[in-house]
């Protein structure tokens, strides 16, 4: 008798995976599991012990060789998106377990469109006088606003995000500096900007925005010290890697009000702990790492996965093998 392979569907925390792609050919030959909740430790392997194969959104639940090694079934791994840092694909691999991914979609453009959805929202003050509208009052003393045209934009890391995020503080007609590891004076000249020193962009920047790479040369850059170097009016925002600040020394230096805000999609436990000191600093805005999280994208991740698994029940190659499985 021909048992139906399972499959087991992680991290689909907004319920959307069904919705944006046909997936009755994969259910009507296997035995298809969706699960919405954060998984980890003996929680996740409950869910996968017994899976054929394994899809999952983004690097939403860690696999390393440990847990792979206890996965004795498993046949073949499928993620969204291109890049998985929480996965030992290495160990998959010589266990024999085909990888597989899916195209990532635009999302230096829907990262960029929340990173100055969140710059807009706090130095706009539209959370606090949108509640106050709620509480029945009209204007108060922080309904007079500060401009962002003629203030300096620091732009830390001037990649595909950061030089998008640069146009448009240009628009804003916002002055533009930026600084990485390996800038150059021609490469941000080229991007209508001016390569500061580091110390110099946090000291006179109204606006912080982070967009490096996280790697050991960034991880802990925006530490104490250089947190109480920015200016009590700015605005440090960070939809890039929570790696790159030192999250208890940002805790402590918006208690002392420098930065004067801060706004996060990223943190170093993601759901974040409703425990976390952070719900409780007023001068914090935080989105729940919205940066990737647009339509488009899960439309092209919901069908990547049914392309991939249906691919695979029916003995084809899968579209996207990852590295290339020859």
């Amino acid at each position: 008798m021909h048992t139906k392979p399972i499959i087991a569907v992680l991290g689909d925390y907004e319920r959307c995976l069904q919705d944006y792609a046909d997936w009755s050919p994969i259910q009507a030959h296997s035995k298809l599991r969706f699960f919405h909740e954060p998984l980890s430790g003996e929680s996740l392997y409950e869910a996968v012990h017994d899976a054929d194969a394994i899809a999952l959104v983004r690097d939403r639940s860690p696999f390393d060789a440990s847990l792979i090694k206890r996965l004795p079934k498993l046949k073949l791994f499928v993620f969204t998106g291109t890049r998985n840092a929480l996965l030992d694909h290495t160990a998959l691999l010589h266990q024999g377990v085909t990888v597989a991914c899916t195209r990532g979609g635009p999302s230096k453009e829907t990262t960029t469109e929340l990173t100055w959805a969140l710059i807009l929202a706090t130095s706009k003050r539209v959370v606090d006088q949108s509640q106050m509208m709620s509480d029945g009052q009209w204007r108060n003393a922080h309904s007079v606003l500060p401009m962002l045209h003629g203030q300096r934009l620091g732009i830390i890391g001037l990649g595909g995000i950061g030089s998008l995020v640069a146009k448009v503080g240009a628009a804003f007609g916002m002055e533009l500096v930026c600084w990485s590891p390996n800038m150059t004076h021609e490469r941000a000249n080229a991007a209508g900007c001016e390569f500061l020193p580091l110390e110099t962009l946090l000291q006179t920047s109204k606006i912080v925005s982070l967009h490096l790479v996280a790697s050991e040369r960034t991880k802990g850059l925006i530490h104490r010290d250089r947190l109480a170097m920015m200016r009590a009016d700015s605005i440090l925002v960070n939809t890039s890697r929570s790696s790159l600040i030192v999250t208890n020394d940002l805790i402590a230096a918006l208690k002392s009000g420098r930065p004067g805000q801060a706004a996060l999609d990223v943190f170093d436990q993601e759901p974040l702990p409703k425990d976390s000191e952070l719900h409780r600093i007023p001068n914090l805005l935080m989105t729940p790492h919205l940066g990737f999280v647009a339509e488009p994208i899960f439309q092209g991740f919901a069908q990547g996965l049914v392309d991939t698994l249906d691919a695979w029940l029916n003995g084809k190659p899968v579209p996207m093998p990852y590295p290339a499985n020859s």
